[in-house]
């Protein structure tokens, strides 16, 4: 039987009673379950933790010591229990070691999917489908109206850019996911690293994920006109407005983050519409329960067929 309160949201975050554990809290709480490692679901100072390798590693860059007093590690698809709730960890195709999370209770299954990404992407594990009787989904994007382009032929776009180019991206999972494209999709280019992402990118080849060819950012390169392509966090890229001789670029698949088609790379991690429904149909959900962004038009999309409740 599916219980209409085994998660509810407090101050704390998304909150599971009959575990007495939370999902992605936003304050340090006794026992977390983190879904990967971007700081708006893995923030410091909690007891105890589960979460896979890469998101332990990249907490540990991130917080140091503060991370988490108790780290439990756990592979994908590895049942584990807190209190009497079965528990797996599903890749979610977001970013490396981003997992969706599978809780069993009751005769009832229940699947978060933190951030998730179905589009391909060669520097994480691909998002896995399992049957859940709820799906307990972001709905970011959740919207008829956005439906995200093809990131290779987003990418190609730098092809036709013959001058240096300043390229704007989040230092965790974005900065590796387009650096593998620009080899990948633009191999003349020459991508330099902020010193910031260097030891991201070190994480991601330790655990078995090769970026291609890069060097660290030298002020003296970039004097030079010769294709490179300066990947850099969105606060050095901010702080460079008025850097001449470049072209400024910044990738990103917020709406509010969009500037034209000329100085942006619309490559977004998260599902669209589309995605949505196509984890819907994969998931073969009774129930969809919704966070982080406007779950309305689901309702409305799916309320015929399958309740649909916001929870937030």
């Amino acid at each position: 039987m599916i219980l209409d309160d085994f998660v509810s949201i407090n101050a704390n975050g998304i909150y599971c009673k009959y575990g007495d554990f939370y999902l992605d809290p936003q304050q340090p709480v006794k026992t977390a379950v983190i879904s990967h490692a971007h700081a708006d679901h893995a923030i410091s100072g909690n007891k105890e933790v589960y979460c896979t390798r890469p998101t332990q590693e990249f907490m540990h860059l991130r917080y140091h010591r503060s991370a988490a007093q108790v780290f439990n590690i756990v592979g994908y698809n590895q049942p584990f229990f807190i209190k009497d709730i079965k528990l797996a960890f599903i890749p979610a195709g977001h970013m490396l070691g981003s997992a969706m999370i599978l809780m069993e209770y009751q005769g009832a299954s229940y699947l978060y999917t933190g951030d998730y990404k179905i589009q391909p992407d060669a520097t994480c594990e691909p998002i896995e489908w399992v049957n859940a009787d709820v799906l307990i989904t972001e709905s970011t994007f959740a919207d008829p109206g956005i439906i995200h382009p093809d990131p290779v032929e987003e990418i190609k776009k730098l092809n036709g850019i013959k001058s240096n180019i300043l390229l704007g991206a989040y230092g965790l999972g974005k900065s590796q996911r387009l650096l593998r494209m620009v080899n990948d999709y633009a191999p003349q280019k020459k991508v330099l690293i902020h010193h910031k992402i260097m030891p991201i990118n070190q994480i991601y080849e330790r655990n078995g994920y090769p970026l291609g060819k890069y060097q660290l950012y030298g002020r003296k390169l970039m004097k030079a006109q010769d294709e490179f392509v300066y990947i850099v966090p969105p606060f050095t890229f901010n702080s460079y407005i008025k850097a001449t001789g470049v072209k400024r670029l910044f990738a990103s698949g917020w709406k509010n983050l969009q500037v034209n088609k000329e100085d942006t790379l619309f490559i977004s991690d998260h599902v669209d519409w589309n995605d949505i429904l196509q984890a819907i149909k994969q998931i073969n959900p009774k129930q969809v329960w919704t966070l982080h962004g406007n779950g309305a038009h689901l309702k409305a999309h799916l309320e015929t067929d399958i309740l649909v409740k916001l929870l937030n």
